[in-house]
């Protein structure tokens, strides 16, 4: 899997991932200052799962109805540390019910929700 992390998802979190092994790219590092639609085009392209904070994504992709990215991951809670999205997602990758690929999923801290891609 190869992630997207948004501009406000922390830079310690994304470290993680990838001393988890994990291939992560951030906006944060390569392109600060872009809008989401530039964000979900990345993420087409380069066939990633965008880690975001915000909202605005389910709108987005839910309501406009722009070209969905292979999937988002949306954190309702900043967590206790920089880290704790990450160490979320590390957690969610082992739960084998889940599925990331065409879904729009929402971690919040005791429950996860996901919202299929309307085909």
């Amino acid at each position: 899997m190869f992630f997207l992390a948004n501009e406000n998802f922390p830079r310690p979190g994304t470290i993680i991932l990838r001393e988890y092994g994990l291939s992560a790219q951030s906006i944060q590092e390569d392109f600060p200052g872009i809008s989401g639609e530039e964000v979900i085009k990345i993420a087409i392209k380069n066939n990633q799962i965008i880690l975001t904070f915000d909202r605005d994504y389910g709108e987005i992709i839910f309501k406009y109805a722009i070209n969905n990215p292979p999937a988002v991951v949306f954190f309702r809670e900043k967590g206790n540390a920089p880290e704790s999205a990450a160490l979320s997602l590390i957690r969610l990758l082992t739960d084998t019910n889940l599925t990331l690929s065409g879904v729009f999923t929402v971690v919040e801290n005791k429950s996860v929700r996901q919202r299929f891609y309307k085909k």
